[in-house]
C-alpha cells in the first residue's frame, strides 16, 4: 500500500466535510470519575466531562460500547487533540427540533420553571425560553400555581438562534384546541345546568372556573350561604368542583355560576326553627360602626344592632365589645325570612338593670352614688348596674331653692339619697337627696294640721301681714283681717314684736311651705265652744246667756 494512513485519514474528513458545530456519532470507549472518552472516527480520541453524560437526577446514562451523539468544537486543539461536546449536541439538536416546530407552527412541549420581570421561563428540553404573562391563558391569570412543574404544550411564537432568544405562547395552543369545544359548549350550554369544572384564577370578587373551553365566574357571594370574605377561603386554584350555571348570555359567551345553590337553603322555615324570644350562642363574623353580625348557624348571620348591645350605653362603640371570632350570647328580636334579616340583641340575655333595681330598691330606701353629671333640672348619681338616678332641683334641698342648692355639688362626689320612684319601662329612677333627713316643716305641720291652737312669738309687724315664729325655724304669717276679732286693718295697732300670741292654723300650702296664721278663728272658736258648754249644762237662777257673755266681755276687759 502506497498510500500512508496519515493521508487516507485526510481524504476521509474532507469527504465528510466536518467543520465545528458538526455532529457526529461517537463510541464509548472508557470511563473514569471525571471523563468518558470516545472515537468518532477522527485523528484522535477525545475526553469530554463526565457531568455532560448525567440526568438531572445525577445518574450517569452511558456505558462503554455505547454510541453517543456529540458536536464537533475542534478536529485540533493545537495540541493534537479533539474537541467534542455532549451538550452542545443536544443543545443544537434541541434547536433544530426547535425551528422545525416553528416553521411548521406546531405545538412543543415545556415546563414553567420561574417567574420573571414581565412573565415566565420556560424550559423546553435545554433551551430556555420566555413565556409573557399576557400568554399564558385566553383570559389574563394571576396564578399559575397549577401550572408550574408539569410539561404543557406551547407555540413557539418567536425565534432567534444567534441571540439565544425564543418566545412561546401557551394562549396560542388553547386557542387552537378549544375553537371546536368552545362552539361545542356553547351550543350545550343552559341556565340551570349542573357542570364540572377547574378553578382556573381567583380574584378579589370571586373565581374563573373553566367548563371546558369556556371560563365562568363564581362570584364570591354565590361561594356559600354564609359570609365570605375572600374566594380562597372557599376554593384554590386547580380544584375541581361542580357549580350550577346561574345566568348565560349567549351573545357575549359570559357566564355566571353558582357553587352554594347546590346546596340547601338554610333561610328556609328560619322563623319557625328560631322563634323571637329563642336564646342562642353564635360566633361575630364582622364588626361595624353601627354594630355586629353573629352567625348562629352556617349561612345564616344576624345583626345585633348597637342599641342592643347594652343597657345603660346605647351609643356603644362595637369594636370595644367584641371582637370578630368571639363567641357570644345573643337573643332573637326579630326574623324576616324574606329579606333574609334577623335582629339580634345581646343586652336582652343579661337582666335589665333598671327591672333589677326596681327588684333590690323600694320606694324609701336609701342609696349612694357618685354624682355622674350636673344640670339645670337637676343632678343624676350613677347607681349599681351602671345605671342613673335623677335628683330634680326640688329634692336636693329643704331650706335651699334648688338653683342655690345644686351649687354646694361637683361631678365625682359621693352623695346618698332616697328612692322616689322607679319606672324600669320607662329607664327612670327618681331620687331625692332632701329626704335623706328628716324635714322640720313637715314635721311640724304634720303634728299641727289645720284648726290646731298655738301660740306663736312675733318676729315682724307691717300694716298688712305679720310673722311668727312657731318653733325653731319654722314661721307662720297673720294677715291684718286675721290679727283681730275687730278685723283690723293695721296689724300694728294689736301685735308688735316680741309679743307672745294664741292663735289657730288655717291653712297649710306644703307646695309654698307656707302657714297662715288667725287670732280671729281662735276667738270665734273658743266663743262658740262657750256658748256649746252653756247648752250643754243645766243651769237654774236667773243668770242666762247674755249674762254670760258680758262676763265673758268682761274678764277680757280686765
Amino acid at each position: 500500500m502506497t498510500e500512508s494512513f496519515a493521508a487516507l485519514l485526510e481524504e476521509s474528513l474532507s469527504r465528510r466535510k466536518l467543520q465545528a458545530g458538526s455532529i457526529v456519532k461517537a463510541i464509548v470507549v472508557d470511563l473514569d470519575d471525571n471523563f468518558v472518552t470516545v472515537h468518532a472516527g477522527l485523528k484522535s480520541e477525545a475526553l469530554i466531562a463526565i457531568h455532560e453524560f448525567r440526568n438531572e437526577r445525577g445518574e450517569l446514562e452511558v456505558g462503554i460500547g455505547d454510541e453517543v451523539e456529540v458536536a464537533l468544537k475542534a478536529i485540533e486543539d493545537g495540541y493534537g487533540e479533539t474537541v467534542l461536546s455532549r451538550e452542545e449536541a443536544r443543545l443544537n439538536k434541541q434547536w433544530i427540533v426547535l425551528e422545525d416546530a416553528f416553521e411548521k407552527a406546531e405545538p412543543i412541549n415545556g415546563i414553567i420553571t420561574d417567574k420573571v420581570k414581565g412573565g415566565f421561563t420556560v424550559m423546553i428540553g435545554d433551551v430556555r425560553a420566555f413565556l409573557p404573562g399576557s400568554l399564558v391563558d385566553i383570559r389574563p391569570v394571576r396564578d399559575i400555581t397549577h401550572l408550574e412543574g408539569r410539561e404543557i404544550q406551547f407555540k413557539c411564537i418567536k425565534l432567534d438562534r444567534k441571540r439565544n432568544n425564543v418566545v412561546v405562547s401557551r394562549r396560542a395552543v388553547l386557542e387552537d384546541s378549544y375553537v371546536e369545544e368552545r362552539r361545542a359548549l356553547i351550543e350545550s350550554l343552559e341556565e340551570g345546568q349542573i357542570k364540572q369544572g377547574m378553578v382556573k384564577n381567583l380574584t378579589d370578587y370571586g373565581a374563573f372556573v373553566d367548563l371546558g373551553g369556556i371560563d365562568g365566574l363564581l362570584h364570591v357571594t354565590d361561594m356559600s350561604w354564609k359570609r365570605v370574605r375572600h374566594p380562597s377561603e372557599v376554593v384554590k386554584v386547580g380544584d375541581e368542583l361542580e357549580v350550577k350555571i346561574l345566568k348565560f348570555d349567549r351573545e357575549r359567551v359570559r357566564v355566571s355560576l353558582g357553587l352554594k345553590q347546590l346546596q340547601e337553603d338554610p333561610w328556609v322555615n328560619i322563623a319557625r326553627r328560631y322563634p323571637v324570644a329563642t336564646k342562642l350562642v353564635g360566633t361575630v363574623t364582622n364588626v361595624t360602626d353601627y354594630g355586629c353580625f353573629v352567625e348562629i348557624e352556617d349561612g345564616v348571620e344576624g345583626l345585633v344592632h348597637m342599641s342592643e348591645m347594652d343597657w345603660t350605653n346605647r351609643n356603644v362603640q362595637p369594636a370595644k365589645v367584641v371582637q370578630p371570632g368571639d363567641q357570644v350570647e345573643v337573643m332573637i328580636l326579630d326574623v324576616d325570612g324574606e329579606r333574609r334579616r334577623i335582629s339580634l340583641g345581646m343586652k336582652q340575655c343579661r337582666m335589665n338593670p333598671w327591672e333589677e333595681f326596681a327588684v333590690l330598691n323600694n320606694k324609701g330606701d336609701k342609696v349612694s352614688g357618685r354624682i355622674k353629671s350636673i344640670t339645670d333640672f337637676g343632678v343624676f348619681v350613677e347607681l349599681d348596674g351602671g345605671i342613673d338616678g335623677l335628683v330634680h332641683l326640688t329634692d336636693i334641698s329643704w331650706d335651699k331653692p334648688g338653683e342655690d342648692a345644686i351649687r354646694d355639688f361637683k361631678k365625682g362626689d359621693v352623695v346618698e339619697a332616697v328612692v322616689l320612684l322607679v319606672d324600669p319601662e320607662r329607664e327612670r329612677i327618681s331620687l331625692g337627696m332632701k329626704q335623706v333627713e328628716s324635714d322640720a316643716w313637715t314635721d311640724y305641720v304634720t303634728d299641727h294640721p289645720r284648726g290646731t291652737r298655738i301660740t306663736g312669738k312675733v318676729t315682724e309687724v307691717e300694716p298688712k301681714f305679720a310673722t311668727l315664729e312657731l318653733a325653731s325655724g319654722i314661721v307662720g304669717t297673720m294677715k291684718s283681717g286675721e290679727a283681730s276679732q275687730d278685723k283690723t286693718k293695721d296689724v300694728t295697732e294689736v301685735l308688735k314684736v316680741g309679743d307672745e300670741v294664741e292663735c289657730m292654723i288655717i291653712s297649710v300650702d306644703a307646695k309654698a311651705r307656707a302657714i297662715q296664721l288667725s287670732v280671729r278663728a281662735q276667738e270665734i272658736k273658743e266663743e262658740a265652744a262657750t256658748v256649746e258648754e252653756y247648752r250643754s249644762t243645766n243651769v237654774t237662777g236667773t243668770t242666762n246667756l247674755g249674762d254670760l257673755l258680758k262676763e265673758q266681755m268682761g274678764d277680757r276687759g280686765n
